[in-house]
């Protein structure tokens, strides 16, 4: 495994590791100041992995499909990120400080318009993305090194084309909650 490869593992453990001292220190040690300050952390580690890779091929290196994951996990990383925490903060005030509500479920129209701002979600990392590996391919000028970026973004465009069938489908053929007709 190389070294960007190595770097978006720890970006995600890192982005876990920032998210899980936010919460205990929020919740349990009743320090929101420096709880927020530990859920801040997270775009910084995008930042650290974003540098990281552009250093790699800016050194000459041809990219390869753990690129573009970087690219990919940043996008992800921005446009899911703050509902990612929500969704830790709801379960961790829930399962473990035993304070706030069960996270509920959704279903019918509900969960179909839930799915659909989520695809949303999808479609703006891959805008941010997809951006940013048609700025590498840009930048490096050279086919040959920058095949892959390509590669990765037509298949993330056929991914988000079928999530977005999904997320149509929802509409029409909605959820039930289990035991209703």
């Amino acid at each position: 495994m190389n070294f960007v490869a190595w770097m978006i593992v720890a970006s995600e453990i890192g982005f876990w590791i920032v998210i899980s001292l936010g919460l205990v220190t929020r919740y349990m040690l009743k320090k929101e100041g420096l709880g927020l300050f530990f859920l801040a952390l997270t775009p910084l580690i995008d930042l650290v992995l974003l540098i990281t890779t552009s250093i790699d091929l800016y050194n000459g290196a041809t990219a390869t499909l753990t690129h573009a994951i970087a690219a990919v996990y940043i996008g992800v990383s921005i446009a899911f990120g703050k509902s990612m925490i929500r969704w830790a903060d709801e379960r961790f005030t829930y399962y473990v400080t035993k304070t706030g509500s069960k996270p509920s479920k959704k279903f019918g129209i509900e969960h179909a318009k839930h799915y659909f701002k989520g695809w949303l979600r999808h479609l703006v990392a891959y805008a941010i993305g997809a951006g940013m590996l048609l700025i590498l391919t840009i930048v490096i000028d050279d086919h040959s090194r920058t095949e892959a970026l390509l590669n990765a973004a037509r298949l993330w465009s056929l991914v988000l084309g079928i999530d977005l069938l999904i997320s149509i489908s929802h509409f029409i053929w909605p959820t039930k909650e289990r035991g209703v007709r």
